[in-house]
């Protein structure tokens, strides 16, 4: 049954800023993008990688597609669309005949521990549908107008990462229904949920962070300094 991930790096990244899209972003001389295909490559529970990436990049990005072309598990890129959804769309377009799972992947999560992605694909052979998740350490606060209106007990919240996988079929039905209602998903678990299909939560790491501020790049250099990637263990 194989098992393509479909790695998202078409968007801008608006809060992070930059004048490269935030996947092109440099993190210890790889793109964040190369940091997650070749963490994703490394699995052998992943079977083909598939870069999804803006229409409009320029040459300096264009350069940073060469830091995986030695990957055998790395497919050709496709060029993504201006939300989630497009780019997802896109992906499962191109994505090779026989595909039986897809696990999708943000590209601002560089530090992605492959034995991780192993366990959620596992998971997701089993059940269907998976994804990494954390638990909640913060307390939460519900606010409108600039004010608490309530603190849920945070016991049974989870902080979603990425990758997440499921049947290719279960995604593209989620994906079609969610377009046809002109509803948007904050993930791609969410699709599939909206089908009524169970998403089994795997244990998922604190250390695959997402890059979404500066701050957030400059931790993940720390992590870095201090210890290897499992991919390059």
């Amino acid at each position: 049954m194989s098992v393509v991930a479909i790695v998202l790096a078409a968007g801008r990244g608006e809060r992070f800023g930059g004048d490269v899209p935030k996947g092109f972003t440099s993190l210890a001389g790889r793109s964040l993008l190369a940091h997650s295909v070749l963490a994703l490559a490394a699995s052998p529970e992943i079977d083909r990688v598939l870069p999804v990436v803006p229409v409009d990049l320029d040459a300096r990005a264009k350069g940073c597609l060469a830091e995986f072309d030695g990957v055998e598990k790395a497919l050709p890129p496709v060029v993504g669309g201006a939300e989630r959804q497009d780019s997802m769309r896109a992906g499962l377009a191109a994505v090779p005949a026989g595909t039986a799972f897809v696990a999708v992947h943000d590209a601002a999560r560089p530090l992605v521990p492959p034995s991780r992605v192993s366990a959620v694909v596992r998971a997701a052979r089993e059940h269907g549908a998976a994804l990494l998740a954390i638990p909640v350490r913060d307390t939460l606060k519900r606010a409108e107008a600039g004010r608490v209106v309530e603190t849920p007990e945070r016991a049974g919240f989870f902080a979603a990462q990425t990758p997440q996988v499921f049947r290719v079929e279960l995604l593209r039905e989620g994906l079609a229904k969610a377009e046809a209602q002109g509803r948007r998903a904050s993930d791609d678990a969410a699709l599939v949920e909206a089908l009524g299909v169970p998403v089994h939560l795997v244990p998922g790491d604190p250390e695959n962070l997402k890059i979404t501020v500066p701050s957030d790049l400059a931790a993940a250099e720390a992590w870095l300094a201090g210890r290897r990637p499992e991919w390059e263990a």
